[in-house]
């Protein structure tokens, strides 16, 4: 399998730092950040194969640097995951109106869950 990249933009460093570690054991590389601003300045330098991103967030949230990315055609491509909390369904259909690969939400997925939803969009 490739080494692909993965951009996590999660707010909460527990979260962020369980998903990396397991990327990271699977050969991929792994870039956090967190918040939509950060994340949105490693795109200029960076392209991943991929985006996990949180909703909810300071300074910039996910659906937020979800637009910004859907403006440029070089990062539109980018399949995103997104993950939320319950109760974001608002959040939810607009993201998927702006064309999100999959939404998980945090406490309904074991970290597990989510590599195997990442696994399937990176197309091992």
């Amino acid at each position: 399998m490739s080494k692909k990249k993965v951009l996590i933009v999660e707010d909460d460093n527990f979260v962020a730092e369980v998903y990396s570690t397991k990327l990271l054991e699977m050969g991929h590389e792994v870039i956090i950040t967190q918040n939509g601003e950060e994340g949105l300045n490693v795109l200029k330098e960076n392209l991943p194969d991929l985006i996990l991103l949180d909703i909810i967030m300071p300074v910039m949230g996910g659906i937020e640097m979800l637009e910004e990315i859907k403006k440029k055609e070089e990062w539109k491509k980018i399949p995103v995951i997104l993950l939320t909390n319950i109760g974001e369904k608002d959040s939810i259909q607009k993201a998927q109106n702006l064309g999100v690969q999959d939404y998980l939400i945090k406490s309904h997925f074991t970290p597990a869950e989510v590599i195997e939803k990442i696994d399937a969009v990176l197309g091992k």
